[in-house]
């Protein structure tokens, strides 16, 4: 079922989707990879009084954007999803820590993440790699960048965007994954083959 939604997503919302459901997003969104993943983990291990730039109950973009700053501030050039699973090891924690509701990357993530997605009402927003023009045409403003220190694709980018997708609810919020389901099918075939 195709769905259109605004963020920040209410958890009741979230729980409404299913695997296999079409999103497009509209409102703000952070891309989030491996160095600001471990920085905010670092934080947190620290207390560290530093305030964490994504909002809570927000939406993480696994992407790092290739931008070019211009006269205006920054033009998006390309913004593709990145694999996800480089961020395993940290996104459980993320997902409790700052509530999030959703992450978009492309490749799933493994049952350390389901279950937390699980626990905290989040979904896995699956976006077809090399679509990474189609992305950033969907990307209506940058409103703030974060960390640069890590570098131009590990910073923490706040995007605006209108209609980003199509976007695939690969895993829900309810445990259910089209990967495995999928590995599960494969799995089959391939006994019923020999």
């Amino acid at each position: 079922m195709k769905k259109k939604l605004a963020t920040p997503i209410r958890e009741e919302k979230i729980k409404e989707l299913q695997a296999g459901d079409i999103v497009y997003l509209s409102g703000d969104l952070y891309t989030a990879r491996d160095k600001a993943h471990q920085r905010i983990v670092e934080y947190k291990l620290k207390d560290a009084e530093t305030e964490i730039p994504i909002e809570k109950g927000t939406v993480i973009y696994h992407c790092g954007p290739l931008m070019r700053k211009s006269d205006g501030g920054w033009e998006i050039i390309a913004a593709g999803p990145t694999t996800s699973s480089r961020m395993e090891a940290t996104t459980p924690e993320i997902i409790e820590m700052l509530r999030i509701r959703g992450i978009i990357g492309k490749g799933g993530m493994d049952i350390g993440t389901r279950a937390a997605m699980q626990k905290y009402g989040c979904v896995y927003f699956a976006m077809t790699g090399g679509a990474a023009v189609l992305a950033a045409a969907r990307i209506k403003a940058v409103k703030a960048v974060y960390w640069t220190d890590l570098g131009m694709a590990e910073a923490i980018w706040h995007l605006l965007v209108e209609d980003f997708g199509p976007l695939v609810v690969s895993i829900d919020a309810h445990g259910k994954s089209l990967y495995e389901k999928i590995n599960e099918e494969a799995q089959r075939n391939v006994r019923a083959s020999i």
